[in-house]
């Protein structure tokens, strides 16, 4: 029986409560293998593009981005995100609280692959976030842009 590849999400979120909330409901999902954290636009670019302390980095297989972060915005970190040959075909879902027209907009002439605004209720959350992870983990099928870049490499 084949193995199934592991299932790595990145999720970009200065809010710590909510990257808490976020990072359970994936736990309880069971579907995802690891859950990695940045805090803020800057670092998700280091961390995806694997510079400075996350030169280590290993490219993730899905990225949760939030829209309203600090020293970058999640809009700033999806252009540059498609801007990457490299990078640009890493699937993208914004997960925010923001249901501004004009973010939604801009995020999918971005190409953003999914937006998602994070319900109130906690338990409308958890769902959410657990049938996201069960599309993005089980169901759906992404490019391995870490075995592609190497690949080019060669």
């Amino acid at each position: 029986m084949k193995q199934e590849a592991l299932v790595r999400f990145l999720l970009v979120e200065d809010d710590d409560d909510h990257a808490l909330l976020a990072e359970r409901a994936i736990r309880k999902a069971r579907i995802v293998n690891v859950i990695d954290r940045v805090r803020d636009g800057e670092e998700a670019i280091a961390y995806l593009k694997q510079e400075g302390e996350f030169e280590d980095a290993i490219l993730p297989t899905v990225v949760l981005l939030d829209l309203k972060l600090p020293k970058k915005s999640g809009i700033e970190v999806l252009q540059e995100i498609r801007d990457d040959p490299k990078l640009a075909p890493l699937p993208v879902v914004v997960l925010t609280t923001s249901g501004n027209e004009n973010d939604i907009a801009a995020a999918y002439k971005l190409n953003v692959n999914s937006y998602l605004r994070k319900p109130v209720d906690f338990e409308q959350f958890h769902r959410m976030v657990g049938e996201l992870c069960l599309y993005w983990g089980v169901w759906n099928r992404a490019p391995d842009i870490q075995r592609d870049s190497t690949a080019e490499s060669e």
